[in-house]
């Protein structure tokens, strides 16, 4: 799953968003390090929108495979070069790695993280419902506004990116079922993606 470097505690679910606003780029790739892979090369999307993800109904056990392939996945994603094209034997490695937790291919994992994403950018981490990604947004910005410990420097690109992603179409979660499945696991799930926040 994707964890990006963030200048203050923005929970995974904006994380998400924003990252994929700007073409996942801040550890590259629910992408690149803990909790976060993505397919080794995939092109990005026109500036300003977000990659389309390719829904599907997700099950009990793709969300523990996902759960279960963190470690080794985010062990992987440390080996991946931060610029340039990554050796294909990594990229058998991820696909192994993926067939080993119960996917067909790397790409299938992918898109199993790709959805539980979307459903965790509209949890609200005091809570543990789905709001939907605007209403955690707005109380993300909130939170950073209030925050009387950062910097003026950082509070501006926090709130920058924040209402960025705000401008972001919200995601519309096609299968329902994905929301019940996500909140079950919410607490295992935010702790791969590098959830900090409470």
């Amino acid at each position: 799953m994707r964890e990006f470097i963030r200048p203050v505690a923005v929970t995974f679910s904006i994380v998400c968003l924003a990252a994929s606003a700007a073409a996942l780029s801040t550890d590259s790739a629910l992408a690149q390090a803990k909790g976060g892979q993505m397919a080794p090369a995939q092109a990005a999307p026109p500036m300003g929108q977000p990659p389309a993800v390719k829904q599907m109904a997700l099950t009990d056990k793709q969300v523990e495979g996902v759960i279960g392939a963190a470690k080794d996945m985010d062990a992987l994603s440390e080996k991946m070069p931060e610029n340039g094209k990554p050796d294909p034997k990594l990229i058998a490695q991820f696909d192994a790695t993926a067939k080993k937790h119960g996917f067909a291919s790397y790409d299938e994992y992918n898109t199993v993280v790709d959805n539980i994403g979307l459903v965790m950018s509209g949890i609200d981490p005091a809570t543990k419902k789905y709001v939907g990604s605007a209403a955690v947004i707005k109380a993300q910005i909130a939170q950073v506004q209030a925050d009387k410990k950062m910097s003026a420097k950082d509070k501006k690109e926090a709130l920058d990116e924040l209402n960025q992603a705000l401008k972001a179409p919200e995601p519309t979660i096609e299968n329902k079922g994905n929301i019940d499945i996500v909140v079950k696991n919410y607490d295992k799930l935010a702790a791969l993606m590098g959830d900090d926040q409470n």
